[in-house]
């Protein structure tokens, strides 16, 4: 199983950088995909999370009505676009697919496979 994220940069505040996951390697269904982020001495935390049939989407607070998460199944591809970034969006961030339907939603705990992450940096 391979996850493949890119799409991350060096933007200014109030700009925007739009996310790519594919997933492949994958004969199984999953139940949920997810955007992930961490900075250094804090922990990873779910920024948004969408299921397989899309009809149920989460964001976190911090990034409600700025980061829209969407899914082309067709392509095995999670978006994140990310708009009126914020020095405080600059992290590490990951996608990550949860196969087992985990009762956790959009937590690090309930996703199984991880990608590498790409780095976003939003400067002020």
């Amino acid at each position: 199983v391979q996850l493949q994220a890119s799409g991350g940069g060096l933007v200014q505040a109030g700009g925007s950088l739009r996310l790519s996951c594919r997933v492949s390697g994958f004969s199984l269904d999953y139940y949920a995909i997810g955007w992930f982020r961490q900075v250094p001495g804090k922990e990873r935390e779910g920024v948004s999370c969408i299921s397989r049939s899309g009809g149920s989407i989460y964001h976190a607070a911090s990034v409600k009505g700025r980061f829209t998460i969407s899914s082309d199944n067709a392509k095995n591809t999670v978006y994140l676009q990310m708009n009126s970034l914020k020095p405080e969006d600059t992290a590490v961030y990951y996608c990550a697919v949860d196969v087992r339907g985990s009762s956790e939603w959009c937590s690090s705990d309930g996703m199984d496979y991880w990608g590498e992450g790409t780095l976003v940096t939003v400067s002020s």
